[in-house]
């Protein structure tokens, strides 16, 4: 079997070590979720544009059917699922703390399951040329899975801007709970091998690098065994370490190299993509299938049966807890995502989305609930903070309305890691008072761009208007000049017929 494959790793600072508790669901294979009576299908599951629907209420689908178009180069197209009539385009609630509603399309399988005639999956998917593999990974609505849901294909456009060396696979799943990627490697490692080695040739790389944390022992053997017969690509094993698979921190590891401030991994000649999306890639690709499912992690100390699930795009999230048993006691938080970085979740009839990677249950004993105590200064959140920032600082700056001095301190460099909030022995929720400023800051930069957009289209107004009534002061002297000319030749005209009468 051989040894896993060495390189050296270059030393990160901060970061910190929660308890892993990925045994709740690591051992639990992918078992299909049965279909919901009813899909909601949001039109926007992806950073970008949301999609445009060519469906109407009463159309029957098929499975695989595009049901709504991408809109720009930024935006993602959204399939149907299964077969079955769509039953309406209206406001559901959104997969998204505020709980607030987004345009959707709610689809009643039939239960044929049928799929669309208009699949065309690749006889040779190592033929095609890089174009044509980003144009089919659009094609499927392929995003982000790991969470990030950022449209793939423009990712693997990159090579047209950039001198790209290296593709990098997450494979860290650094968050505690969420096991989805590592049964997605130990149970499709060559379809994850294939997506991978497709998107290495859509970018132009000779290196993959396939990084997996040290506490997945099977999906690093896994993984290790499918790559022996490819020389370009290297299993590399991770320290399980939070946030190691952050996207920037992840490739500093693995590298050395530093991305620059609010820059992309690719002005370092480095593209990140995440291990379901390589699946996702394959899929689209050599089945021609777009993405209409995922694999879900539901756990958590209130879940009865942890599993990971494949489940269909729309499914609402109260289906799945209730195939996983139902509750063994009210939660005292749901989370859509890992405990870290995951999102509170307003209600489980919410869907599952393309970037939905864990439903997470969690009861009083493991949220760690604690009053909040003035700050002692006792620098744990420097220590822990992985950007090298001083979280105590910018909290203290946002708290006193100083926004502009949190951002000096270098506000817009937080990832949101939240290890800060999760070392700080008084329980500050430094987290949340970043992601509030980063928010603030973000409504303010909008009013300013709306003032300004209002002033300019205000001028603009100001010298149309100015323009037609200077045209109109030009049109009435022209008149009057014309009428003064007319009168004096029609004076001339008299007088001379006058003379020629007198004569």
């Amino acid at each position: 079997m051989g040894s896993l494959r060495m390189r050296k790793l270059f030393r990160l600072r901060g970061g910190v070590h929660p308890d892993a508790r990925k045994h709740m669901s690591a051992d639990s294979a992918i078992v299909p979720l049965p279909m919901p009576a009813l899909l909601h299908i949001p039109l926007q599951q992806h950073i970008g544009a949301p999609a445009e629907p060519l469906v109407r209420r009463g159309d029957t689908v098929n499975k695989g059917q595009m049901l709504a178009r991408s809109q720009g180069v930024i935006s993602a197209p959204v399939h149907a699922p299964t077969s079955g009539r769509i039953m309406g385009i209206g406001n559901y609630p959104a997969n998204h703390p505020s709980g607030l509603s987004v345009r959707t399309i709610t689809l009643k399988p039939d239960g044929d399951d049928e799929w669309v005639d208009s699949l065309n999956p690749a006889a040779d998917p190592f033929t095609l040329e890089p174009e044509e593999i980003a144009k089919r990974v659009a094609a499927a609505g392929v995003v982000g899975m790991g969470g990030a849901t950022f449209p793939s294909a423009v990712k693997l456009n990159l090579r047209n801007r950039y001198r790209l060396q290296t593709l990098v696979i997450n494979g860290a799943e650094c968050e505690p709970y969420l096991t989805c990627d590592d049964r997605l490697m130990r149970e499709y490692p060559d379809e994850v091998l294939t997506g991978v080695r497709l998107m290495a040739r859509a970018l132009g790389v000779e290196e993959v690098l396939i990084a997996i944390e040290d506490n997945k022992p099977e999906a690093q053997q896994a993984m290790r065994r499918e790559a022996e017969s490819h020389p370009q690509v290297t299993v590399v094993g991770l320290p399980a370490r939070y946030p190691m698979g952050s996207e920037k921190h992840l490739v500093q590891a693995l590298t050395g190299k530093e991305t620059p401030a609010r820059g992309l991994t690719a002005d370092i000649g480095v593209v990140v993509h995440n291990v379901a999306t390589a699946l996702a890639v394959h899929d689209a690709v050599c089945l021609g299938q777009p993405v209409i499912s995922r694999v879900v992690t539901v756990t958590g100390g209130a879940i009865r049966e942890p599993h990971n699930l494949r489940v269909p795009i729309g499914t609402p999230l109260s289906h799945l807890i209730e195939f996983c048993g139902g509750f063994t006691e009210e939660p005292a938080r749901l989370i859509s995502g890992g405990p870290m970085m995951g999102q509170p979740l307003p209600e489980t009839r919410v869907p599952v989305l393309k970037g939905s990677n864990g439903v997470l249950a969690l009861t009083d004993k493991e949220i760690r609930t604690a009053p909040q105590m003035p700050c002692i200064r006792c620098s744990s959140c420097v220590s822990a903070c992985p950007c090298g920032l001083v979280p105590l600082e910018m909290a203290a700056n946002i708290r006193a309305g100083s926004l502009d001095a949190s951002v000096n301190l270098g506000l817009l460099d937080c990832i949101g890691c939240g290890s800060c909030s999760y070392v700080c022995p008084s329980h500050i929720p430094l987290v949340q008072f970043f992601n509030f400023a980063k928010g603030e800051l973000a409504a303010r930069q909008r009013a300013r761009h709306k003032q300004g957009e209002t002033k300019r289209l205000a001028e603009a107004r100001n010298e149309r208007m100015e323009a037609i009534k200077k045209a109109k002061r030009e049109a009435m002297l022209k008149r009057k000049k014309e009428m003064a000319e007319k009168k004096a030749r029609q004076a001339k005209a008299g007088s001379t017929q006058s003379a020629e009468a007198d004569a």
